[in-house]
């Protein structure tokens, strides 16, 4: 601290300010300086560091028990082809379950001296198995005007007195009448509950609302972006699995988990039999109506008239036969007694997407959300409530039960049960990437592609370390104000392969020991309602796309935190890295084939199959595109 020889009063107050700064530092750096700029004792300045950045290749990822799966085939024009098919395990809802109102070994007593005469047998019969997969929706989606139409479908999404399907009657009447504001022949403009048009009764929540659905991708383009006439659709086949997928890793003496990674196939050496279903599937952005059926006891009300309603996704009818000889047909059976001997017997099933058509579709979907509902019908003893009177009775009542299997369950405390593994296989990266992984130089264009695809690991300063520069800074007494890395898009290399569809937001991290470079103290949620989960949360880390005319100009992460720990409280100049996101709160990580061995990567980078190019750092200066390098920006102040 040479400018205490210089000091006056004045400047004296300034020093200890400046140390009771240094100080807080412990507290909170992100804002340390800003009381003093302009002060006379005090500079601020801005700095730029070079930054050396290395891209990596990735063989496999660890795939099972994953939050979000890939399903179908995506094209990209920078990285090729992504195909991705899923094979999970099928849970009961209960293990050894009673089918009907008896268990089995009641039935087999059925007609005995020791059972009631309303002890039947059963004979539970398969009336129709239904696969349901929901498409993930934008939780975010707004209605800004409060006309009951979501902005993404409203023509004009700030008036209320609009009328979307032009049927004479507003929006937000329409809403308030139960009739569908994107519907002419759903309209009730007196509001007495029946349809204008055809007399029919109205009821309440009784339409398919239009939902804006997510992560959908059709030739490469976003399902928002894409004609939806003829509506999309794709070929989707549901097989039985005959491999058995292990909890428990028998290599660790079953006391760890089984990891299962992304180049595992399954298909076709591991499904039997006919497929449960095989078909055309449409993509459309409405809720899944079911009619429900109508109720004896009620004879005012006709509930056929009325449906249950699922969010828009896959609702497909499975092979009858296979539920009632391996479910229904198994009761009581060893097969059903657990879960355990139930994985062991029916395995899982396999899903995959073939589509003939030249079309491309990927969709992302939560298998936590998924199921299958088997309803069947069973004979029922009806005493017509007098038990002491058999002439009424009815032994040949048929009633109907659903009974539901899930895939994955996710506990509350984030435990996954059930295993499920994700196949994503990628074809192999033209030359130009090719040779620009893993061979130890450091690069001029950094390649990221989502999946068991590619990352890049990132040194500050100096190749290896950058310590004398630190020492520089800690010497000379700087208070960071901010540092930002800022990536730029290699738009050309973009343009000319005819990509479109961008990477929302990029995730830095510590490679080292995996955290983000996210202080949690002081980055906050923006507190405007609507705005996506992946760029509401922590604003000031950043990393969020900017664009320019529709078209992705940069990337900018700010690594203030980072820096100050390294200056202020001796922080290891650690080796970052950088992938893609698609849930910046999801900070988990998981195994990873690499060239040189195994790596943990965050697994949010796992669940897209996106990629692009941005600018490395390794540009020559006479190159039109130097300003565009990837660099290190400090900002700072300090005592003169």
């Amino acid at each position: 601290m040479n400018f205490i020889a210089k000091s006056a009063f004045p400047k004296f107050l300034g020093l200890l300010l400046i140390l009771g700064i240094l100080v807080s530092c412990e507290q909170d750096l992100t804002t340390v300086g800003s009381g003093v700029v302009g002060n006379e004792p005090f500079t601020t300045g801005t700095e730029v560091y070079d930054v050396f950045v290395f891209n990596k290749n990735i063989e496999a990822v660890q795939t099972n028990k994953l939050d979000i799966y890939q399903l179908g085939t995506y094209n990209d024009p920078i990285y090729g082809k992504t195909e991705a098919s899923v094979t999970s395990q099928l849970y009961l809802s209960t293990a050894n379950p009673s089918f009907g109102s008896f268990s089995q070994d009641k039935e087999d007593r059925a007609g005995t001296t020791d059972e009631a005469i309303t002890t039947v047998q059963e004979n539970e019969t398969i009336k129709e198995v239904y696969l349901y997969i929901p498409f993930l929706t934008n939780t975010s989606s707004l209605d800004s005007d409060g006309d009951g139409v979501v902005d993404e479908f409203d023509l004009d999404p700030d008036d209320s007195s609009n009328d979307n399907d032009g049927d004479g009657v507003s929006n937000i009447i329409e809403t308030a009448s139960n009739t569908d504001p994107l519907d002419g022949s759903s309209v009730d403009e007196d509001r007495d509950g029946v349809n204008d048009l055809d007399g029919s009764t109205i009821f309440s929540d009784n339409f398919a609302e239009k939902v804006e659905i997510d992560s959908i991708y059709i030739n490469g383009i976003n399902y928002d972006n894409v004609s939806k006439t003829p509506i999309p659709s794709f070929n989707l086949k549901v097989e039985r699995s005959t491999f058995f997928l292990r909890d428990l890793d028998p290599n660790a003496s079953f006391q760890e988990a089984q990891q299962y990674y992304s180049n595992q196939v399954f298909s076709p050496d591991f499904v039997t039999g006919d497929p449960l279903f095989e078909g055309l599937v449409e993509i459309i952005d409405e809720e899944i109506l079911i009619q429900n059926e109508d109720d004896d006891s009620t004879e005012d009300v006709d509930e056929s008239l009325t449906f249950t309603k699922l969010q828009p996704g896959i609702r497909v009818a499975l092979d009858n036969e296979f539920f009632q000889t391996n479910i229904l047909d198994k009761e009581g059976s060893s097969e059903l007694i657990s879960q355990a001997n139930f994985t062991e017997f029916i395995r899982g099933l396999h899903f995959s997407i073939e589509d003939e058509s030249g079309n491309d579709v990927l969709f992302m979907f939560n298998l936590n959300s998924s199921n299958i509902t088997m309803t069947y019908s069973y004979t029922n003893y009806d005493t017509n409530s007098t038990t002491d009177d058999t002439s009424d009775d009815n032994p040949n009542n048929i009633l109907e039960k659903d009974f539901t299997f899930s895939f994955l369950t996710l506990s509350t405390s984030g435990i996954v049960s059930g295993n499920a593994v994700n196949t994503i296989l990628t074809e192999e990266y033209g030359p130009q990437i090719i040779q620009t992984l893993d061979n130890g130089e450091n690069a001029s264009r950094i390649y990221l592609k989502g999946g068991p695809g590619t990352y890049a690991e990132i040194n500050l300063f100096e190749e290896d370390g950058g310590e004398s520069i630190i020492e520089q800074i800690k010497s000379e007494n700087w208070v960071i104000n901010e540092a930002n890395l800022v990536f730029y898009i290699d738009r050309d290399q973009l343009d000319a392969a005819g990509s479109t569809l961008e990477p929302p937001r990029l995730y830095l991290y510590n490679s080292e020991n995996k955290f983000p470079l996210i202080n949690t103290s002081t980055d906050v949620a923006f507190a405007e309602t609507g705005t996506p989960n992946l760029f509401a949360f922590y604003p000031d880390y950043d990393g969020v796309i900017e664009k320019s005319s529709g078209k992705g100009v940069r990337y900018s992460v700010k690594i203030t935190d980072h820096i100050n720990n390294m200056v202020v409280r001796d922080s290891t100049n650690a080796t970052l890295g950088l992938t893609l996101t698609t849930n910046i709160q999801n900070w988990n990580i998981a195994d990873a084939k690499v060239n040189d061995g195994e790596e943990e990567l965050p697994i949010t980078s796992t669940v897209t199959p996106l990629g692009t190019v941005l600018f490395g750092s390794n540009i020559d200066a006479a190159d039109p595109d130097f300003d565009k390098r990837l660099k290190l920006e400090i900002s700072y102040t300090k005592a003169q």
